[in-house]
């Protein structure tokens, strides 16, 4: 059924639009996360050329991009095929496979990269143990080998290490037009058959003039904001003490945001600890002044303890 199904979808005529940049599809074996990265001088390059499931894989589809190649490859893989069996159908049924550059990822670790002949140059390739780096259009043939080092030499988690292999590629010259935007999508090794929840982190950079440093920020404020998540589950169990720690983490990672300064004023005085929660509070009324009309709201939906000298306390900072 499924050897139907692809047959007839890889020959309708696929719209082609060119996407020149670099990538890089890559599985944590700790964690078992996979996920793609990419930057490209086109606009919206995450829209096309990404694509991953959890527990399943990740794919990469780029060059002049047949996008049938990501949900087609995931199905693939969904099926029982590995990333270099999948990759390998596609290509088969595809009359176009000279000008299309791939990688792919599954969740067992194996990798499978193509660059086409009719690639624009510099273009070309490199696998490893988990990942697979693929570049064309590039200024020259050293950037998926820069890609592959820094992946392989990275520390930290699967983003800091596919962010790490983004930043190698620019700094060895990148897409030759020079770069427009980004893309990071990074998925669950286990399915939780909750997609929406399964997603690590899904981030696109649409048009800027230095994409990598945005996402980097992007990567930044979302980790911030997963401790505001994990702040609000210990809201919702009246862990006043759990909600603090959480929100006074996503504060210390975003001094500057009212929001988790807001936030974390309010665990904090919900816990019994109005002083430290002033300089916060104080914060968030100086950004706007609306935040204090918040705050009256919040006793009504146990927000904030019932507790009138408390509003009235919290109200009177200045």
């Amino acid at each position: 059924m499924l050897a139907l199904s692809l047959a007839a979808l890889l020959a309708a005529p696929v719209p082609v639009r060119p996407a020149h940049t670099y990538s890089i599809v890559a599985r944590d074996p700790a964690t078992g996360e996979m996920g793609v990265a990419v930057q490209s001088h086109w606009f919206s390059v995450g829209s096309e050329v990404t694509w991953a499931e959890a527990g399943v894989g990740a794919v990469a589809t780029q060059s002049f991009v047949d996008p049938s190649y990501g949900p087609l490859g995931l199905a693939l893989m969904k099926a029982g095929r590995t990333a270099p069996e999948a990759l390998a159908a596609l290509l088969a049924g595809d009359s176009g496979r000279d000008v299309r550059q791939v990688g792919m990822v599954d969740a067992k670790g194996h990798v499978a990269t193509h660059t086409g002949p009719m690639c624009i140059p510099a273009a070309g390739g490199q696998t490893g143990a988990h990942y697979a780096a693929q570049a064309n259009l590039m200024d020259k043939p050293s950037v998926w080998p820069a890609m592959a080092k820094a992946f392989e030499q990275g520390t930290g988690d699967l983003a800091d290490r596919m962010l790490a292999a983004l930043d190698a590629a620019e700094a060895e010259g990148g897409d030759i037009r020079g770069r427009q935007s980004a893309a990071l999508l990074i998925v669950k090794g286990t399915s939780s058959g909750q997609p929406w929840a399964d997603r690590v982190f899904d981030l696109r950079v649409e048009d800027h003039a230095a994409p990598l440093v945005e996402l980097r920020r992007l990567v930044g404020v979302q980790r911030a904001y997963k401790r505001m998540t994990a702040g609000d589950n210990c809201v919702a169990v009246k862990d006043w003490a759990c909600a603090e720690r959480e929100y006074g983490a996503a504060e210390q990672m975003q001094p500057e945001n009212a929001e988790m300064a807001f936030w974390h004023a309010v665990a904090l005085a919900s816990n019994g600890r109005l002083d430290p929660a002033r300089p916060l509070f104080r914060k968030a009324f100086a950004a706007d002044a609306r935040w204090r009309e918040l705050v009256k709201r919040l006793p009504g939906v146990d927000q904030l303890p019932k507790d009138p000298k408390l509003l009235e306390d919290i109200l009177a900072i200045r």
